[in-house]
């Protein structure tokens, strides 16, 4: 096995609404669908995010894309006009997921 980033196997998309953050995954082959599927989960991505994501993160499913969307609730401090974070866009959001780690075999 070997770890390798997610950025490697996908690619996404990412935006942002008030204090929600939306980022879609899209396996790069279909081979790779079930290695997300299986590996990114809810707990993965609020082990991920850490205190960072407050609210709940939901995951859609969309295997005819072979993709998924992960809605992040209070995650973005507040949302782009009360946050004093740096950035608190959902775009840097999505290129942080990218550095998520996955396994896969050799």
């Amino acid at each position: 096995m070997a770890e390798i980033y997610l950025k490697d196997i996908a690619h996404g998309r990412s935006g942002d609404k008030g204090d929600t953050s939306n980022i879609c995954v899209f396996a790069r082959e279909p081979k790779y669908y079930g290695i997300i599927a299986e590996q990114i989960t809810v707990e993965k991505v609020h082990e991920f995010f850490g205190d960072m994501v407050k609210g709940e993160i939901i995951r859609y499913e969309v295997p005819s894309l072979n993709g998924f969307n992960f809605v992040m609730k209070h995650a973005l401090g507040g949302g782009a006009t009360h946050s004093l974070r740096l950035d608190s866009l959902g775009k840097s959001m999505g290129s942080a997921f990218m550095r998520m780690k996955v396994e896969i075999k050799e």
